[in-house]
């Protein structure tokens, strides 16, 4: 199953074959006419702020070989074969593709998917009043997949924009937009989820609906039943590159920043704190001594970031922001990047089985993709010793792997014999054992081993290790033949 983004680029002619209606009892009639809303008025209302995109892209395409002369040596060759390549000059081509959009002001703004207008050399705006309009474009944001399209024109109909935060699931909500080059198509569902986290789309909380999105409705609105925009309907899941039943939508909110900040200065700026985060599953939550499996667990800290300065530490596990309850990990970078550079914001921190506030100052994020961390050769065992309770042979760092891997303390993972603990390998270098909200510091195997035996059956342990230039933390529910 893909999960992909549908502007088309060619449209087809399908004919469907219609069965006959089924009798409907009068009474099922009248039940269903009381329970299915009707969306008439929607579509009269808000309909005419909905535009379509047609996109051109222009192509050049040059010839795949260059002329052969005879003194060349595969002359010969691509003569007997009947043809010889013959170079000529690059040809232009017009890619077409389309796709939807909406006004969001009177004088011309449009919103629509940043990758429908993705290197496009034309886009034409097409009103439900027949004018069309060759729009420019003002800006596009990828990461949210944004772009913001204007045209020339002044009173215009607009959408309002609604607050995604009320949506409820199983709440009706409607798509009008230009499905296979069909303009003007309204497709009705329920809201399936929220705060759904998509592959490689992390800073967008998707609305997943069962709302009929084909190719050309991308960039297209949202509505909730009052007629309001809370999404703009981007991706689906399919194995045909058609509709089957999962769509989702970028939240309204979440555009809208994006759309503010690129009619304000042109580009987006999103926050960061610096530091790399990880889930808090329920035994690390136990192991932290944390009531609820909820907030990030913070990795490591960036050297001189803005979360060092302030004193967030690893191990730190971050469960609010300005008041705001981090769910879970990936909530966390969601509202970091909506918060402008140099603005304070106050982290609520789980340390040492309490909660303590740090203020921090939000640094600009760097669009450059991060660097793979590089993983360190791992240390050279010693003379193996036996499993400890949680299956782990461990042993003593020398000085020489302590100065490689850049640590003052630690106990190397020497071997696994029982096969996999949770995501530890041999070679991972243990900096503290933490159970109970309590915090211990690695120093030796010896210590260590003594530590995990004092613990009950039961007891959920949470590592901090470290691999190549990497920390991370992993957790596991010791039990009595461990």
């Amino acid at each position: 199953m893909k999960l992909i983004r549908v502007p088309i680029a060619s449209i087809g002619l399908f004919v469907l074959a219609l069965a006959a209606p089924a009798f409907v009892a009068p009474a099922a009639a009248q039940v269903r006419s009381q329970v299915l809303p009707d969306f008439s008025e929607l579509y009269e209302k808000q309909g005419p702020a909905v535009v379509s995109i047609d996109v051109t892209q222009r192509v050049r395409r040059g010839p795949r070989m260059p002329d052969l002369s005879e003194d060349d040596p595969f002359y010969e060759f691509f003569r007997r074969f009947g043809q010889v390549p013959r170079g000529g000059p690059q040809r232009e081509f017009e890619a077409q593709s389309a796709g939807s959009g909406f006004i969001v002001s009177a004088d011309g703004y449009i919103v629509t998917n940043a990758h429908v207008v993705d290197s496009a050399d034309e886009v034409r705006i097409r009103l439900t009043d027949r004018r069309e309009f060759i729009a420019k474009v003002v800006g596009s944001d990828k990461r949210t997949d944004i772009a913001v399209v204007k045209i020339e024109a002044t009173n215009l109909p607009r959408v309002v924009i609604g607050d995604p935060e009320k949506l409820k699931v199983g709440e009706w909500v409607v798509a009008i937009g230009k499905p296979f080059g069909l303009e003007n198509t309204m497709t009705a569902g329920i809201v399936s989820a929220k705060g759904r986290d998509l592959p490689q789309e992390n800073l967008v909380p998707f609305i997943q609906t069962d709302v009929a999105i084909n190719p050309g409705n991308s960039g297209g609105p949202l509505f909730n039943l009052r007629g309001e925009v809370v999404g703009i309907n981007s991706l689906i899941y399919s194995r045909s590159g058609g509709y089957m039943g999962l769509a989702f939508a970028i939240p309204i909110d979440v555009a809208m920043n994006t759309v503010g900040q690129i009619r304000e200065k042109g580009r987006v700026t999103r926050g960061r704190i610096g530091v790399q985060i990880q889930e808090v599953t329920k035994e690390a939550a136990d192991s932290f001594g944390l009531k609820t499996a909820m907030g990030a667990l913070v990795n490591s800290v960036e050297k001189g970031g803005p979360a060092e300065k302030a004193g967030v530490e690893p191990g730190d596990i971050i469960i609010k922001v300005d008041g705001r309850d981090v769910v879970s990990s990936n909530v966390l970078p969601r509202i970091v990047t909506q918060v402008q550079p140099g603005k304070k914001v106050v982290l609520t921190v789980w340390r040492g089985g309490q909660a303590r506030e740090i203020a921090v100052t939000v640094a600009e994020m760097r669009e450059d993709a991060p660097a793979t961390p590089r993983r360190g050769t791992p240390p050279a065992p010693k003379e193996k010793a036996k499993p400890n309770r949680m299956g782990l042979v461990l042993s003593d760092l020398t000085p020489e792997q302590r100065k490689e891997a850049d640590v003052k303390a630690g106990v190397l993972v020497e071997d696994i014999p029982g096969g996999v603990r949770g995501n530890i390998l041999a070679g991972d270098i243990i900096l503290a054992v933490i159970s109970k909200g309590v915090t211990t510091d690695a120093k030796s195997a010896t210590q260590v081993n003594d530590l995990l035996t004092k613990l009950e059956k039961g007891a959920s342990v949470t590592l901090q290790l470290k691999r190549g230039e990497q920390t991370f933390f992993s957790t596991i529910r010791l039990q009595n033949g461990e």
